[in-house]
């Protein structure tokens, strides 16, 4: 009687033991699933956020960002710019490139981070930071990184092509000059 009481004690105490750990790994699952859902969701904003800005609107910017929104371009600047500083920004892209136009390639989201690469495409047709306009087409390759928090977008790294956009403006990278020696 006494080893059928410690057998029945042991299978009750495995079962609450495996009972727990089905709890356990189903809560994790859970998780996994709830993070999937954010991650797919952010993604979806990212995606929805180009198309707008393939219509030109620079807007979706305050639906998209927080208030306290930063941009670091290229990544590594130490002094972001602030959200109105970036609609700022993008309205002067539009005048001296009216057509722009992105196209996603990859867009890969990973807990509050959405990283995409694409190529933006456009017609120089218009002033662009003192360059008057060219009528050139550019095409530039971009690598951004876009941090999420509550389906809002806080900050922003990205990395583009800018020594060519510069080139397909007309600019050409030549060696500095050395000075005379007296």
């Amino acid at each position: 009687m006494k080893k059928l009481c410690m057998i029945l004690s042991l299978a009750l105490i495995l079962c609450f033991m495996v009972g727990c750990q089905d709890k356990e790994a189903m809560a994790e699952l859970e998780a996994m699933k709830a993070q999937a859902e954010v991650e797919e969701q952010n993604k979806a904003l990212i995606k929805g956020f180009f198309d707008e800005m393939n219509k030109g609107n620079v807007e979706i910017f305050r639906e998209l960002c927080t208030p306290d929104f930063a941009l670091y371009s290229p990544s590594g600047v130490t002094e972001p710019i602030s959200l109105e500083e970036t609609i700022e920004v993008f309205k002067m892209n539009l005048k001296g490139f009216p057509d722009l136009n992105w196209v996603i390639h990859e867009i890969v989201a990973k807990g509050d981070k959405v990283i995409g690469r694409f190529t933006l495409t456009g017609t120089h047709s218009g002033d662009w930071q003192g360059i008057p306009a060219s009528g050139n087409k550019i095409k530039i390759t971009e690598i951004v990184i876009w941090q999420m928090k509550d389906g809002k977008c806080v900050e922003v790294r990205e990395e583009g092509d800018m020594l060519g956009l510069m080139q397909q403006l007309g600019m050409e990278l030549k060696p500095k000059e050395e000075k005379e020696k007296n």
